[in-house]
């Protein structure tokens, strides 16, 4: 196997991995990105924390809601680590092709990244696989996001 050469594709890749990150539309309520819950909070406390109208930052097309002015910096100083994937749409929605609202309770941390479900019985069925639902929706994802 020629390591050079994977190294060489993987690498040509990052710009396109970048770019999904940063495209498309990112689920918002009139309370804001995520129904306005707070998505440091999801990695610092591991649970959904509702965020404050008076603690937000625009990021992304939407305006994000924090429960702290240190969750709010945390966020400002690196949103790419503290957004949901898929813009904070359904995970396992992603997954299958379409873009879904989620449920604030229904989230899981992977390897730093938070994935966001449309209800709890829906993350029971995405936790069943969930490196090979990240790998669809990650496929899915740029299309999707793209008619959004």
């Amino acid at each position: 196997m020629n390591t050079k050469w994977i190294a060489a594709a993987a690498l040509s890749l990052l710009p396109v991995l970048t770019a999904w990150a940063d495209s498309g539309q990112v689920f918002s309520t009139k309370n804001g990105a995520i129904r306005g819950y707070d998505p440091v909070a999801y990695h610092l406390e591991q649970k959904p924390v509702k965020g404050s109208k008076e603690l937000t930052f625009d990021y992304n097309g939407a305006t994000w809601r924090f429960s702290s002015e240190a969750n709010l910096e945390l966020f400002r100083n690196d949103p790419e680590r503290y957004a949901p994937a898929y813009g904070g749409y359904c995970a396992f929605g992603m997954s299958r092709g379409y873009a879904v609202d989620t449920d604030p309770r229904a989230f899981t941390i992977v390897e730093g990244k938070l994935y966001l479900n449309h209800n709890l019985s829906v993350r029971r069925t995405w936790k069943k696989d969930i490196p090979g639902n990240i790998a669809k929706a990650n496929a899915n994802w740029p299309s999707v996001s793209a008619s959004l």
